[in-house]
């Protein structure tokens, strides 16, 4: 009698770890035919000899997501791969984001798109965006400020659709001023804190006393002699 109930609970044992080992692998096995298809996709848009997409790779790539490469999205993609190098993405840096986003698919990756938009214009993300959007754009080791052209496109592309008119008159200002040839973090995360702080085109929250850029102080005197 002993023996058989012995016997029975070795079974019901063995039935419970086989299910316990059932549920083990079932997720990592799940998550590693993923990672494989992360890839796979990674591997369509690399180039074969240094294992990047490349400049040319990425223009591939937002031709089969129908995006044109100067498109916010695109931007918004290398920020959620947390990707270093303006215009190449490593594979480490392609898996990062594309898991995140759970697009293991050309055509889940371009449903992700509009997600992925909606989570970086929350307040809570684009500060964090914003600021990586300027240091995605530092392309040389030790470089710390951006000329003044590249900004006046980054504006756009990054605030436009948010601020129009800022945008509009802050490029304007930058086009035609001579004391500034470059744009440094400081001055850049300065221009995201004015327009979310002051009210635009009356300004009167704005105080020079305060701690703003020059390069602010000098614009807000511009646009109030083009008021006068």
């Amino acid at each position: 009698m002993r023996r058989s109930s012995a016997a029975s609970k070795k079974k019901s044992d063995s039935i419970t770890s086989s299910t316990t080992d059932l549920f083990r692998s079932g997720p990592s096995k799940a998550t590693s035919k993923e990672m494989d298809r992360i890839d796979h996709l990674f591997n369509q848009y690399a180039n074969t000899s240094s294992n990047l997409i490349d400049p040319e790779g990425i223009e591939e790539l937002c031709s089969n997501l129908q995006v044109p490469h100067t498109d916010i999205r695109i931007l918004m993609l290398a920020w959620k791969m947390k990707a270093e190098k303006q215009g190449y993405f490593t594979q480490e840096e392609w898996r990062r984001g594309l898991k995140a986003l759970r697009a293991d698919t050309l055509s889940k990756l371009k449903k992700a798109l509009p997600e992925l938009e909606k989570e970086v214009r929350r307040q809570s993300n684009f500060a964090d965006f914003y600021a990586y959007a300027f240091r995605y754009c530092l392309t040389e080791e030790k470089q710390k400020s951006i000329d003044i052209e590249t900004i006046c496109q980054l504006l756009d592309i990054v605030m436009g659709s948010t601020f129009r008119a800022q945008v509009d008159y802050f490029v304007e200002y930058l086009k035609i001023q001579n004391d500034y040839k470059v744009i440094n973090m400081d001055q850049w995360m300065g221009f995201y804190r004015f327009c979310n702080e002051i009210s635009f085109p009356e300004m009167t929250e704005y105080n020079p006393e305060l701690a703003w850029p020059l390069v602010l102080d000098s614009f807000v005197e511009w646009i109030s002699e083009k008021q006068a």
